[in-house]
């Protein structure tokens, strides 16, 4: 059975939230030239820090 590839979106939100959780700027988007990926980036970075300011991470 062939491996799927993951959805390379949901990677880029994936990656923007543990940026986000680790205390990463969002200026330190590594998706500067792509518009899809940096707003799926900053999708997962806006969703840590609100995850941070209600409490559920440190």
């Amino acid at each position: 059975m062939k491996r799927q590839k993951r959805d390379r979106f949901e990677r880029a939100h994936t990656q923007g939230f543990k940026a986000g959780l680790s205390g990463r700027s969002k200026d330190q988007c590594p998706y500067q030239t792509q518009d899809d990926f940096r707003s799926q980036w900053l999708g997962g970075w806006r969703d840590a820090m609100e995850a941070r300011g209600t409490g559920l991470f440190r």
